[in-house]
């Protein structure tokens, strides 16, 4: 499962107003949209990285001998998760891994994705949910990830560059609830740093939404505003398995922008997408859930 994206820029305001569950944005929320898709060639690749993730997934499966099918559904566009759920159960599926491709779990995030999931089956009876929580802490995925990091570090100017971890981030009341994102979160940062000996590194928070509560800091761009000029930043989007939006446009156009304004040089770690590492990963989270039932 993933969060979704409109396939055309006519899909924004009904893509939109999904995300605000039927609020209709204003016309300034859906021109801002517009423009950032605009930037980035006017469409996410999310659906078909998402698509190509579960067709290697299914295919590492079957080469492990487990022959399961991989079906895919997305949170807040089409194919929608309910709109998988009813293929699934017309195929006569009576069992399901539930695996959200985002490593670190959160009530509001993650936990969503269970909802839906679990809504989308309640009038199944018959069918036996497995939902994975978190999988941040596979060894797996911080070993394809490690890699990514140290393929980025592999810079003109690697002498001197500076690493920012980053993961989207979330209203700030969540730390109140107990909810254990920003642990898991460290935990991954310090884990990827010491398989890629990494010794110094910041964190920072990046894609708040635009409400009117606090979310989660620092902010990539207070972090990178705090940095001296003519540094070299890689950045590492430790909380994305894809490139999508939060990649493409705040990442690389919004706070690349921001940073060459202050005399700083920044680039990123390729994304995860399709790697065979990462793959890998994937099929043992859900080859050792096939195993403990």
């Amino acid at each position: 499962m993933a969060y979704g994206t409109p396939s055309t820029e006519n899909e924004i305001e009904s893509y939109l107003t999904d995300i605000r569950r039927g609020r209709k944005p204003s016309l300034d929320q859906v021109e801002d949209l517009k423009r950032r898709y605009r930037a980035i060639g006017g469409r996410s690749p999310l659906l078909e990285i998402t698509k190509a993730q579960a067709f290697e997934l299914q295919h590492a499966l079957h080469a492990n001998g487990i022959r399961r099918p991989v079906f895919y559904g997305m949170k807040h566009w089409h194919p929608y998760i309910s709109e998988t759920v009813r293929e699934m159960c017309r195929l006569g599926v009576h069992s399901v891994v539930g695996l959200v491709l985002a490593p670190h779990y959160s009530r509001i995030s993650v936990g969503g994705y269970r909802d839906l999931l679990a809504a989308a089956l309640a009038d199944s009876k018959d069918v036996e949910i497995d939902f994975v929580e978190s999988w941040y802490n596979n060894s797996l995925f911080q070993i394809a990830l490690t890699e990514r990091v140290i393929n980025g570090l592999k810079s003109p100017h690697s002498t001197e560059l500076s690493v920012i971890f980053t993961a989207h981030s979330l209203p700030e009341r969540i730390i109140a609830e107990g909810d254990p994102y920003p642990a898991q979160l460290l935990e991954s940062c310090k884990a990827v740093a010491r398989r890629a000996n990494i010794e110094r590194w910041a964190f920072a928070y990046q894609s708040a939404g635009r409400t009117g509560e606090k979310w989660l800091g620092p902010d990539i761009l207070e972090v990178l505003g705090n940095m001296a000029t003519r540094s070299s930043v890689l950045v590492v989007p430790i909380g994305f398995v894809a490139d999508h939006l939060e990649i493409l446009y705040d990442i690389d156009v919004e706070a690349k922008a921001f940073a060459k304004s202050r005399g700083i040089r920044l680039h990123r770690t390729e994304s995860l997408n399709t790697s065979p590492k990462f793959i890998s990963a994937l099929a043992d989270i859900v080859s050792t859930r096939l195993t403990l039932r």
